[in-house]
């Protein structure tokens, strides 16, 4: 058995419940205690009643004598095990020979309900020398952590959804938890390391639930960042013209879902975009997993985050299309960068570029020539955005060659539009939107720039928020986790792991 850590890198003076630790008491004076607590909490509402109690006031009392009740009966369950005592000597699952330690060893063990402190019986080399067997603590199956498995679970859920600081605020206001940010912060760190793992073992969804057509799509979001120590006294910087006061570091976001055909013609997309009808019977993407990778180190290396997000979307893919041949499609938008790791890691895919982008370069050229909001520019939209559905890249860029020629464009305008037409050039093999409607592929990214505000800017960029990489990279892998609606699973597996590698085969 390895042995425990006692703090797991938390600082112990960084929680403070209101009521103390509670010393591990016998089972007699323990169920004693919790009837007595039990009797006081009916009393309590007896006495509400006499005394004309909002039922507001009531509640809030009543759940305060619940902790109370929750950590005595917590307390009782501890001490029916008793001390893990195994005689004068016990046996390693490899059959060494341990002896027990004179001294009994205490355990901080935090739950829900407040602080315990148990004294436990434990086996090693002597006295002094690092702790080899604990009985008690693989009978409990205690964590390696202080904190409960059901702190950590119910602590990140909080941290997932808001700030730290926020998160602390919420558990000693519900739970009269006092927890510091940077435990809270060490915690989330910690939590992340075996997001991977199960990641990596965790079962595809049923063949049957899943469309015909796969998708793979990335996108980058940056994420604040915290800025270096400087040595030193401080120097005030001055911003110059266009510099922002954060710095930011991208954040490749990828995405790998399914989804049914959808066959349309270029006047159904022009009523959708255009004239904003939707259209009805849309199918929505099936078992869509989300998942984000900063560049960083890893064990002394550099990962860049498009190769680390490409990684990830190649395997979940394979993963659901083994044994099966169904068409992978990439919907991404012109980034170069993207489409030259998608040829490395989806050589066989079909490669569309986002529609919506497209049409941002389209009211970008049309406003060249036509007022903002005009149903001229409008107009101009359309008639190329047509173009493009119908399969007419060529002709449109050529159009847009000979406009700038005979318009005699000059100075920003010439520029802009001389970039529209740069922009589709280098994207043109991804366009053959005519192709992709009648297989009724999808071809617009709107899957990746949601994962981008629901992964990375609903919570990394949230008011006041600066990052360091580790930290960001953990906070986008449990977020990612989560919006995968995979958080329970994922939660049983990380325990399961740590029991099997505390207590081996005898974990429970």
């Amino acid at each position: 058995m390895a042995p425990l850590r006692q703090n797991m890198g938390y600082q112990a003076n960084m929680f403070h419940p209101t009521k103390g630790t509670a010393m591990i008491i016998s089972k007699e004076q323990a169920l004693l205690k919790a009837q007595a607590q039990l009797d006081q909490l009916i009393a309590s509402v007896h006495q509400a009643v006499e005394q004309s109690r909002r039922i507001d006031q009531v509640e809030r009392d009543l759940i305060a004598q619940l902790l109370d009740l929750g950590l005595t009966l917590l307390n009782l369950f501890v001490a029916q095990h008793g001390n893990g005592d195994l005689g004068t000597t016990a046996e390693t699952d490899e059959g060494r020979t341990l002896r027990r330690l004179a001294q009994t060893h205490e355990r901080r063990y935090v739950a829900i309900f407040g602080e315990l402190t148990i004294p436990r019986v434990v086996y090693g080399t002597r006295e002094g020398q690092k702790i080899e067997l604990a009985p008690l603590d693989q009978t409990l199956g205690l964590p390696e952590a202080d904190f409960s498995y059901v702190v950590q679970d119910w602590v990140q859920r909080f941290c997932l959804k808001g700030s730290f600081a926020e998160a602390a605020e919420s558990l000693q206001t519900l739970l009269r938890l006092r927890i510091g940010v940077h435990t809270l912060e060490r915690m989330s760190q910690e939590m992340a390391d075996s997001v991977v793992p199960f990641r990596e073992a965790i079962e595809p969804p049923p063949a049957t639930e899943e469309g015909p057509i796969l998708v793979v799509t990335a996108d980058g979001k940056g994420v604040p960042m915290r800025r270096p120590v400087q040595d030193g006294p401080k120097r005030h910087h001055r911003r110059t013209k266009g510099e922002k006061a954060n710095k930011k570091q991208m954040a490749c976001v990828g995405a790998v879902y399914s989804i049914k055909p959808f066959v349309r013609t270029a006047d159904d997309i022009l009523d959708e975009v255009i004239r904003h009808e939707k259209i009805k019977d849309r199918p929505e993407p099936t078992h869509k997993h989300v998942w984000a990778e900063m560049s960083r180190d890893v064990e002394g290396e550099p990962l860049n985050a498009k190769d680390a997000i490409f990684c990830a979307l190649f395997q979940d893919l394979n993963l659901r299309n083994a044994g099966h041949d169904r068409p992978v499609v990439c919907l991404m938008d012109g980034e170069r960068a993207l489409w030259e790791t998608q040829r490395v890691y989806f050589p066989e895919a079909v490669g569309i570029l986002d529609l919506f982008h497209v049409m941002e370069r389209l009211w970008t050229a049309a406003h060249c020539f036509h007022a903002e909001g005009s149903d001229a520019a409008e107009e101009f939209v359309a008639d190329r955005l047509r173009g493009l559905l119908e399969g007419r890249v060529g002709h449109v860029i050529g159009g847009l060659r000979q406009r700038l020629t005979k318009h005699q464009l000059t100075g920003s305008r010439r520029k802009t539009l001389e970039s529209v037409i740069t922009y589709l050039e280098n994207n043109r093999d991804h366009m053959s939107y005519d192709v992709y409607l009648k297989a009724g592929y999808p071809i617009g990214s709107g899957v990746a720039e949601g994962a981008c505000r629901h992964l990375v800017k609903d919570r990394m960029e949230q008011t006041g928020m600066r990052w360091t990489v580790s930290g960001a990279q953990a906070m986008l892998h449990l977020r990612a986790t989560y919006l995968n609606d995979q958080w329970d699973e994922f939660i049983e597996d990380r325990i399961e792991r740590e029991q099997t590698r505390l207590y081996g085969k005898n974990a429970a």
